[in-house]
């Protein structure tokens, strides 16, 4: 083989004695119990509808089917290929992908990513993933019966140190306001004008009163100067701070409305709110911008996916429920959870909903301690009076309802509390373990969340309850371990809440692919619980 050869473009010259040899066909290749022919068989019988009609009617075709790749995408998620090059790779030179190609070209990376960000927008991967759940139920894999919930965090693809909070917008923008209001005030004796400056109205007025400024410029000939060795006029000077403090109002109500009713955001992706990660790797406590990231799992598959910028989980229950209940039109006859999600909003919410809430209180471990029974201060240490409705405590003193007070939480509900106040501490023995106030102990609680609470409690103490909470373990933190450890997905790639939750959803359709598959090879079609192992 002569060297200079190499120099073309084309490398089959120097394969001389390649001769080309069966089978053509890649079907052969493939065993007969690959994933890949169920993921094929699965995603050939949803509706795509929505997704052709993200496309153009006019122009030149796409370059792969959309139906094609998005087996492409959900195949590549299960295969823990996210990057849009690598899935290019997987499509040149992986069987499988090349199976699932059946003939055309591969797409290139531009292509993927396109299809990934904007063709599976709008809610598309949404109703894709619906249909699979659905598909899931008509197996009998799914009986929408118990949905076992949680969320985790997982790590934006954000600079963690270009960190927004809102602390530090007020506080800067109050600073600026007053210094504002003292140069209009300045203005205003100067001019000899009346210029109102109001929080509510700042952008307005200092917008109108630069535009005073600058026709007082024209009228009275007065050229701006800039530069070293060179005085500017007092006009200049109050225009040009007042220009700086517009800019950094419109700055300020910028990043406000960014954050709504976050605490912060990053400026590399706007939509990722500073949390704290589990994986702390340094152990100093970080923030890190990220997504809380929830699933309701059943019988081992995900079956809804959401994301939100809440830190906790509290607020995220009812927003699930219900978009699963539009989505997919199906509702859970149970609710499974942890204390994360223990509110009296989402109580009341199950409650009315039909759906027997398995919720673990908050003190649930507190409860179970003896030092728990000693402290006297708290309400479920003291005997209520039903028909008083009156607290009795360790002095064999009561505590009579005094009155009313209402509580607002963020996401609007409105809570009521009772007030009890003890009739007499004066003299008590027992005040120093009961209450730090000067005067008579008193005590707020809500009659509806302590009702609600101890039906939940009740619920998740019988033997359906234990074998629930023992599930909720196995199936739903099982499926997070599985995603983050197994998958190895720990950080976003995309950057946007859409464009994260498309590519999480893409991970979950592998996920409950790769879950259908092996429990079809291993014979658990139909096992929806895990039996409680019995104690020795």
């Amino acid at each position: 083989m002569r060297l200079t050869q190499l120099h073309n473009k084309n490398y089959t010259e120097l394969n001389q004695g390649y001769q080309l040899v069966l089978p053509l066909s890649l079907e052969g290749l493939i065993p007969e119990d690959d994933s890949v022919r169920l993921l094929s068989h699965i995603l050939e019988e949803l509706d795509y509808t929505e997704l052709y009609k993200a496309y153009s009617s006019t122009g030149r075709n796409p370059a792969v089917e959309p139906q094609t790749m998005f087996k492409i995408m959900t195949y590549a998620y299960s295969q823990d290929t996210y990057s849009t090059r690598k899935i290019e790779t997987a499509c040149r030179r992986d069987i499988n992908f090349r199976w699932l190609l059946a003939g055309q070209s591969a797409p290139d990376h531009a292509t993927i990513s396109r299809f990934r960000k904007h063709y599976l927008a709008d809610g598309v991967i949404e109703r894709l993933f619906s249909q699979m759940v659905l598909a899931l139920y008509d197996l009998g894999e799914i009986k929408f019966e118990n949905a076992f919930i949680d969320g985790t965090k997982i790590e934006a693809n954000a600079n963690k140190y270009t960190f927004v909070w809102k602390k530090v917008i007020l506080k800067n923008e109050d600073k600026m306001m007053d210094k504002a209001k003292k140069l209009i005030a300045e203005i205003n004796f100067s001019e000899v004008k009346d210029f109102a400056f109001e929080k509510e109205t700042a952008l307005q007025s200092l917008r109108n009163i630069l535009t005073w400024l600058h026709s007082e410029k024209e009228s009275r000939n007065i050229e701006f100067v800039h530069g070293i060795g060179k005085k500017k006029t007092q006009l200049q000077k109050w225009v040009e701070q007042l220009e700086e403090f517009k800019e950094r109002k419109e700055k300020y109500d910028a990043s406000k409305e960014l954050m709504k009713t976050r605490n912060s955001y990053s400026k590399t992706d706007h939509d990722a709110t500073f949390m704290h990660m589990k994986d702390d790797h340094m152990r100093n406590a970080q923030l890190k911008p990220g997504y809380n990231v929830q699933i309701a799992v059943e019988s081992e598959y995900i079956t809804e996916v959401a994301i939100f910028q809440d830190r906790n989980d509290v607020a995220t229950l009812i927003p699930m429920l219900n978009g699963m209940l539009e989505k997919l039109g199906k509702k859970y006859t149970n609710v499974i959870t942890d204390s994360g999600y223990e509110s009296e909003e989402n109580y009341r919410y199950l409650g009315k909903s039909g759906i027997t809430p398995y919720i673990k209180p908050q003190s649930y471990e507190i409860w179970k301690k003896t030092s728990f029974k000693k402290e006297i201060k708290r309400f479920e240490n003291m005997q209520y009076l039903e028909e008083a409705d009156a607290y009795v405590c360790a002095n064999d003193r009561i505590l009579w309802a005094k009155g009313i007070h209402h509580k607002k939480s963020a996401s609007g509900y409105r809570a009521e509390l009772t007030i009890y106040e003890c009739e007499d501490c004066s003299g008590c023995t027992y005040k120093s373990k009961c209450t730090k106030a000067q005067g008579n102990r008193l005590m707020k609680l809500s009659k509806v969340f302590v009702a609600e609470r101890a039906k939940s409690y009740n619920n998740i103490m019988t033997d359906e309850g234990i074998k629930l909470r023992v599930n909720r373990s196995i199936q739903v933190e099982g499926a997070f371990g599985v995603l983050k450890n197994d998958h190895n997905f720990n950080r976003f790639l995309t950057r946007g809440k859409n464009n994260v939750k498309t590519e999480f959803i893409l991970l979950c359709l592998g996920y409950n692919l790769n879950k259908l598959h092996a429990k079809i090879q291993n014979e658990r079609l139909g096992k929806h619980l895990h039996p409680v192992k019995e104690s020795a």
